[in-house]
C-alpha cells in the first residue's frame, strides 16, 4: 500500500510537471523567418508591381504588417546574413563584405584565422580592412538565444557565414538543410550540382540537400524540407530559418512557369526571374496552409524579407524603379527591401508602417516574441519591434539614425558608409565625395544636397563618425603605395 501510494504520488507528480512544460511550451510561439536572396523592394505585388504575381506572400501583408521603409544591413549578402544572426551591425561584427567560398579563394583553403592586414594595390587611393572568412563561434545567433529556452532550430538554404566548423549546427542549429559557404546554388535543378565544375565540392551538388527526384526545383524543395520540420515540431516551440537561394543568380526556372511572364517589352531573364519569384511564394503558400492545417498559425510568427535589394542591371533580370541603382550600391535600390511580419491574434492586420528597420532588428524581435532576455555581455544593436508591430505601428521605436558600413572598392566611388536620420540620408563615401539625400521628397536620390544643406551634411557626417566608432569598425586609410593615374 505504500509502495502504491508513492508510485501514484511519483506518476501525478510527473504527470504535473508534464503538463506544467507543456502549457509552458505552448505559451511560447513558433518563430520562421524567411530570408530570400536579392528579393527587389518592388519584386512582390503587394509592394505595388503589376508584372510579378505573389498571392501568398501579399496574404502575409494582408494579415500582418507591411514596412515601407525596411532595410538590409548592407547592399550585399554576408554581412546582412550576420547582422541577422547577431542582431549586431556588420560594422561591429567585422563582416563587411560577402564571404568568399572555398572554391573562390585561390587554393588558401581554410586558413588558422580570419585575416587582419588592410589589402590595397597601388591603384587604390584606400587600403581597406580585410573580409573575414566566416562569421566567428563567439558571436551569439538566435540560434543559440532561443535554443537555450528550449526551442528547437533548424536553418534551411544558403547560410554563407562560413566553412564546415562553422556551418549552422556549429552555431547553435539542431538542424542544417544545405546551409553551407556557397553563395549561390551550382544549379537550381536536382541534384543542384555541375557534374564538369573542376571543383568536387561543386561537382556533388548542396551539402545537406543530397538528390532525391531529378530535375525537382531547389525553391520547393526548400520548402518541403521546412513542412517537414515544421510537422516534427508542432508540439514544441521552435525557430526556422529559411534562406532560399533564389532569386539569386544563376536565373533558372521552371519552363511553364516562365513562359506565363513573357510579353512585350521582358526579357527572358526577366521573365525566368518572376517564375523565380513565383516558386518563393508558392513555398511561402506551402508553409503557411501547413500551419493552419495543423491548427498552430495563430502562435506562429512568420516574417519575410531579403538579404539586399534587387540585381538591377539596366532592368535585368529585375527593375528597382523608382528606387535608384541595386545590389551592392549605397543608394536605396542596393539597400531598400521588402519586410512584412504576420502572426495571427498579436500583430494587426492589413496594417503599413513607415518606420525604418532593419536586419538587425529582427534578432531582438524573435528573442521578445519569446520572451527571452538578449545578451548583456555584449552590445545589440537592433531593436525589438514587438511593441512597433502588436500596437499597429502606433508605438514608436524610440530610434532616429540607421547606419551602414562598406569599407571596401566594389563600385565607384568606393568604399562608404551611411546613416539614416529621419527622412535624411548621408552616404560618405571615403575617398571624399559627400551626399546628402532628402528621401521623403527624393526616394529616386536624383538631387544630392550636400552643398546647398552643409550645416545638415555636418551634423549627419559627425553623428555618423560617432555611430561607426561606438561599433568599433574598421575605417579605411590612406594607402601609403597609391599612385594617382
Amino acid at each position: 500500500m505504500k509502495y502504491f501510494y508513492s508510485f501514484g504520488f511519483r506518476f501525478v507528480l510527473l504527470f504535473s510537471s508534464f503538463l506544467i512544460a507543456h502549457s509552458s511550451f505552448a505559451a511560447k510561439p513558433n518563430i520562421i523567418l524567411i530570408l530570400v536572396d536579392d528579393l527587389g523592394w518592388m519584386d512582390l505585388s503587394c509592394q505595388g508591381s503589376d508584372y510579378f504575381k505573389t498571392p501568398h506572400i501579399d496574404r502575409l501583408a494582408a494579415e500582418g504588417m507591411r514596412f515601407t521603409d525596411a532595410y538590409a544591413a548592407c547592399a550585399v549578402c554576408s554581412p546582412t546574413r550576420a547582422a541577422v544572426q547577431t542582431g549586431r551591425y556588420p560594422g561591429r561584427t567585422g563582416v563587411t563584405d560577402w564571404i568568399r567560398s572555398r572554391f573562390q579563394r585561390g587554393g588558401i583553403g581554410t586558413p588558422h584565422a580570419n585575416p587582419t592586414e588592410y589589402v590595397g594595390g597601388p591603384k587604390n587611393k584606400l587600403l581597406c580592412p580585410p573580409n573575414p572568412f566566416w562569421l566567428e563561434h563567439e558571436e551569439i545567433t538566435i540560434a543559440e538565444a532561443l535554443g537555450a529556452e528550449g526551442y528547437k532550430s533548424a536553418y534551411i538554404g544558403k547560410w554563407h557565414l562560413g566553412d564546415d566548423a562553422w556551418y549552422p549546427t556549429k552555431q547553435g542549429y539542431d538542424e542544417n538543410r544545405g546551409g553551407c559557404d556557397y553563395g549561390q546554388p551550382p544549379s537550381y535543378f536536382d541534384p543542384f550540382n555541375k557534374p564538369d565544375h573542376k571543383d568536387e565540392m561543386i561537382r556533388a551538388g548542396i551539402p545537406g540537400l543530397p538528390g532525391r527526384e531529378e530535375g525537382e526545383f531547389l525553391t520547393h524543395r526548400e520548402a518541403d524540407e521546412t513542412e517537414a520540420l515544421i510537422r516534427k515540431w508542432k508540439d514544441q516551440p521552435f525557430f526556422i530559418q529559411l534562406g532560399h537561394y533564389a532569386v539569386h543568380t544563376p536565373i533558372q526556372a521552371i519552363e511553364e512557369v516562365a513562359a506565363k511572364y513573357q510579353r512585350e517589352g521582358k526579357t527572358e531573364a526577366n521573365a525566368k526571374y518572376a517564375a523565380m519569384v513565383e516558386s518563393v511564394d508558392d513555398s511561402t503558400g506551402q508553409i503557411l496552409d501547413t500551419l493552419e492545417e495543423l491548427g498552430i498559425d495563430d502562435r506562429t510568427m512568420v516574417i519575410f524579407t531579403s538579404d539586399n535589394g534587387g540585381l538591377d542591371r539596366d532592368g535585368g533580370p529585375t527593375e528597382n524603379a523608382p528606387l535608384r541603382s541595386g545590389k551592392g550600391y549605397s543608394y536605396e535600390g542596393g539597400i531598400r527591401v521588402p519586410f512584412l511580419v504576420r502572426w495571427p491574434g498579436v500583430v494587426p492586420p492589413g496594417v503599413t508602417s513607415d518606420a525604418p528597420v532593419t536586419s538587425v532588428d529582427l534578432f531582438p524581435t524573435a528573442l521578445a516574441a519569446a520572451n527571452v532576455s538578449p545578451p548583456t555581455d555584449r552590445a545589440i544593436d537592433g531593436v525589438s519591434l514587438l511593441g512597433h508591430l502588436k500596437s499597429g505601428g502606433k508605438k514608436s521605436l524610440r530610434r532616429d539614425e540607421l547606419f551602414w558600413h562598406f569599407p571596401h572598392y566594389r563600385h565607384a566611388p568606393g568604399p562608404y558608409s551611411i546613416i539614416r536620420k529621419g527622412d535624411y540620408k548621408l552616404i560618405k563615401f571615403w575617398e571624399g565625395i559627400l551626399e546628402l539625400y532628402d528621401l521623403a521628397r527624393d526616394l529616386g536620390e536624383e538631387k544630392n544636397l550636400a552643398n546647398s544643406m552643409p550645416e545638415k551634411v555636418e551634423e549627419l557626417e559627425k553623428a555618423l563618425t560617432a555611430g561607426l566608432e561606438n561599433m568599433g569598425a574598421k575605417l579605411p586609410r590612406p594607402n601609403p603605395d597609391y599612385k594617382a593615374k
